[in-house]
């Protein structure tokens, strides 16, 4: 009688484990296609990813260096109101400084004002 219940535990057991493993391997699958339909490139979608730029020459009233978040493209003109009130144009770049931002210049760099 003993070893009856034994072998139908063992039975179950066996039988449980096998489902639970079954379940989290389609599980960790179903998770991996999700990410890489999620990672696609932001250009296929059209939507830009946000970047932190920092704002060369310009400092907040704090003295630190001033970040702006964006979602907007390389070479897009931004305009940015100083602690003292007086407006700067800056440009976004690609180029990416060692904070891991990018960089956003000062228009009068190239158009010489």
């Amino acid at each position: 009688m003993l070893s009856d219940v034994l072998t139908g535990w063992t039975a179950e057991f066996l039988g449980s484990l096998t489902l639970l493993v079954g379940a989290a391997t389609w599980h960790r699958l179903r998770r991996r296609q999700t990410a890489v339909v999620s990672s696609t490139p932001p250009a296929a979608t059209g939507v830009q990813p946000v970047r932190t730029y920092t704002l060369l020459g310009a400092r907040a009233s704090d003295g630190q260096p001033v970040h702006l978040p964006s979602s907007r493209s390389a070479g897009t003109r931004v305009t940015w109101k100083g602690p003292t009130g007086a407006k700067e144009r800056f440009v976004l770049t690609d180029a990416v400084l060692q904070d891991g931002t990018h960089a956003a210049e000062k228009v009068s760099v190239y158009d010489g004002r």
